[in-house]
């Protein structure tokens, strides 16, 4: 009989390795193959990522606006990339004011919601929380001479993925200290030392070979994910603990949900451009 690839078959840990080596071909595939490639992967990812965080949500017994929210979400991701690529002037970008202004109007003829502005407070945080750090990314790539320079996407996801592996297998083989056990009881010290040290070591190689930025400018931005990055992983896992699950979803096998994967991209993003765009 024939022996069907089943991922599920596996441990944790080869789930995790396959998973990674997957993601990391498409994502980095795509970035180098075109800005449209970028455009039509990324703007998925931020989809399933904005359904998953409305999905939790409504694990909490809130009413957000999942479609309505991510096609929000979707949009500032376009209008973003449009305007970087200089086919739409930015005043495109007041389109979305009223699309925001909508989500009050359709709660409004939601008879079943008993709280609708709690419905319309998290329709509105799963977009600036995961829509707008997407569409920071582009500008992120765009920040040098406004050209597209996927350089810049790819040493900030090498830096940050090479910090959540090193966290990941310092912690598991010495952890001890705990960083934050309110939160997330697993992560400590020795886990954020070990993923500070491998980012560092992955962003030095990184400043050698991707010259569109200074050095310093790589550890800079290493700094930046280092940090915003740790504490990205601790938000999201305060969220996961107010509503008591684990994983933010299965889309992912060996990492849980995309909120887990992307979790340090969310809150890193945001300082990464602001660094870019003043320095």
């Amino acid at each position: 009989m024939r022996s069907r690839f089943n991922i599920s078959n596996y441990s944790n840990l080869v789930q995790r390795v396959i998973t990674a080596i997957v993601g990391a071909v498409i994502i980095i595939g795509s970035l180098i193959y075109s800005e449209w490639a970028y455009f039509v992967v990324f703007g998925t990812i931020l989809g399933f990522t904005q359904m998953e965080f409305y999905k939790l949500s409504g694990l909490d017994g809130m009413l957000p606006l999942k479609s309505f929210g991510t096609f929000i979400g979707v949009m500032i991701f376009m209008l973003t990339f449009l305007e970087e690529m200089k086919l739409i002037p930015i005043q495109y970008y007041f389109l979305v004011f009223p699309l925001v202004s909508m989500i009050f109007f359709i709660k409004l003829y939601r008879k079943s919601d008993k709280k609708p502005f709690t419905g319309i407070a998290y329709t509105i945080l799963g977009i600036f929380y995961v829509a707008v750090p997407f569409s920071l990314l582009t500008v992120a790539a765009f920040a040098v001479d406004k050209t597209f320079h996927y350089e810049i996407i790819v040493g900030s996801l090498l830096i940050l993925w090479a910090s959540d592996s090193g966290a990941y297998f310092a912690g598991t083989r010495f952890g001890k200290t705990k960083l934050f056990e309110r939160v997330s009881p697993k992560k400590s010290w020795e886990g954020s030392l070990g993923g500070a040290f491998t980012a560092l070591a992955v962003t030095y190689l990184i400043s050698r070979h991707f010259l569109v930025l200074e050095p310093w400018q790589w550890f800079s931005i290493a700094a930046i994910i280092i940090i915003a990055g740790t504490y990205g992983d601790l938000i999201e896992s305060l969220f996961k603990r107010s509503i008591d699950i684990k994983d933010s979803g299965r889309g992912l096998p060996g990492h849980g949900g995309f909120m887990d994967r992307f979790d340090g991209l969310l809150l890193s993003t945001p300082f990464i451009v602001a660094f870019l765009k003043i320095f």
